[in-house]
């Protein structure tokens, strides 16, 4: 099982999931190069422009480590990568489980992103203009879960570790990417795991993910927020392991 962190994050989000599965499964976890504890000296600005660049990075990874018919837990944008690498090298993995999965954050005609192309540049040039002051803004509205505050505080904190100019591009490769044509290619089985309240993508996201993929199942956890490997470790476990 390979587990790949969001965007400001880190593969510290999944130490109260990782866990569980360690029994019955040789787990990976691996920070994307410009976050965490990864060599900030590999990160190519052209490379990682789009989301190709880490999912290459995932390929070369699973690769290195012999992984085949294996499973890929990604959280947020990392669903996406998630696709895009095991649409580049189908045997790596037999399941796909998406948390919090978006293929495009922007509105678009008929289909609901849950944001105007407004609100993203307007997002996305606060970020430019105050690093720090969009983490400590953004991070507890992304977390939800107000009456767990440290949550909220625990996110702020990575997103300002997170090297600011990486984290400007890094946000520009997320939430201006459309990867919804990917969606038809995946040979997969794929979890689609989805919070009942998430301001970063809604349900109707995560019912138009479930919809075009070929071999999906859609979980709805009562859990608020975009993070629920943190905020609702149990819940996205036993989703997890019913779907395994």
């Amino acid at each position: 099982m390979v587990f790949a962190h969001g965007f400001g994050c880190d593969q510290n989000m999944w130490r109260f999931v990782a866990p569980a599965f360690e029994n019955n499964y040789r787990t990976v976890l691996f920070d994307h190069v410009g976050a965490g504890g990864s060599d900030h000296s590999a990160y190519d600005p052209e490379k990682y422009a789009s989301l190709d660049g880490y999912a290459d990075d995932v390929v070369e990874l699973c690769r290195a480590l012999d992984v085949k018919g294996g499973v890929f837990v990604g959280h947020s944008v990392s669903a996406m990568i998630g696709v895009l690498a095991s649409k580049k090298a189908s045997e790596l993995f037999d399941t796909l489980v998406m948390v919090c999965p978006s293929p495009r954050y922007i509105d678009d005609g008929d289909y609901e992103g849950g944001f105007s192309e407004a609100q993203v540049h307007e997002l996305l040039d606060f970020l430019d203009s105050n690093h720090m002051g969009w983490s400590q803004a953004m991070a507890p509205v992304i977390m939800g879960n107000p009456d767990h505050p440290e949550l909220g505080e625990e996110l702020t904190n990575s997103f300002c570790r997170t090297d600011p100019d990486i984290a400007k591009r890094f946000a520009r490769a997320t939430f201006l990417s459309d990867n919804r044509a990917d969606l038809a290619g995946v040979t997969a089985r794929c979890l689609v795991i989805q919070c009942s309240e998430d301001v970063i993508a809604p349900l109707s996201v995560g019912e138009y993910v479930h919809s075009n993929l070929r071999d999906s199942e859609l979980v709805l956890i009562d859990a608020t927020g975009h993070c629920p490997n943190l905020s609702a470790p149990e819940a996205t476990i036993a989703a997890i392991k019913a779907f395994l």
